[in-house]
């Protein structure tokens, strides 16, 4: 582990300051895309599979979702999930609402939701989805353990990267430096060499104290 010098370290801390105040909304685009994709994908494979009526409220839970109304789109998800509960639908606009309820700071609905998420979505991608956001919330909330039952929950290779970033994030805010630096290590060696993320990775493992 080499030693920074002063001026080392003060970019080092003003780079850990940035992260610690937009690192949940780099996050949090990084899951949207997820999702984003998932639907896509969804649609292109599934749509004439299903029930018009259920895909007529959903495509209203994306329009509420410009009013910024919490309620409005609260309201559009609970129609769409009392009467297609079942569909893959649900737990889209379930994943969905969760961001508009973050921001009106209703963080138990959100949390209520993304549990919903992990119980019900017929999809482990969303699932995975789900308990990564769930983590980022519980981390928040310095429920570092709970957070962590999320995180060692069994998920794809896919995620791994996502899943040991956040673990590196919860290590470190318990003071658990080493545990931190190697789940940060496990990230990297997951995110694509490109990937601008990974740089953010790698200057949280950086702020550790470690240079490699």
């Amino acid at each position: 582990m080499s030693t920074l010098d002063l001026q080392e370290q003060e970019q080092v801390d003003a780079l850990k300051g940035w992260w610690n105040e937009n690192g949940k909304w780099v996050l949090a685009a990084v899951l949207m895309t997820l999702i984003g994709f998932a639907g896509v994908q969804f649609w292109k494979n599934h749509q004439a599979q299903q029930a018009g009526e259920a895909a007529k409220l959903f495509a209203e839970v994306m329009k509420q979702t410009q009013s910024n109304d919490p309620k409005r789109v609260n309201d559009a998800v609970a129609a769409l999930v009392d009467k297609f509960g079942n569909s893959a639908y649900a737990p889209r606009a379930q994943l969905v609402a969760v961001e508009t309820n973050l921001q009106a700071k209703d963080i138990a609905r959100a949390k209520a939701q993304l549990q919903w998420v992990v119980e019900h979505a017929g999809e482990a991608s969303l699932q995975d989805t789900a308990r990564l956001k769930l983590a980022s919330i519980l981390l928040d909330e310095k429920k570092f353990d709970e957070a962590l039952t999320q995180l060692n929950a069994a998920h794809p290779d896919a995620f791994t990267g996502l899943y040991a970033d956040l673990k590196g994030d919860v290590l470190s805010a318990q003071g658990k430096t080493e545990e931190a630096k190697a789940a940060y290590k496990q990230a990297l060696d997951k995110i694509e060499p490109k990937s601008l993320y990974r740089n953010l990775v790698q200057l949280k493992l950086d702020g550790l104290g470690d240079a490699k």
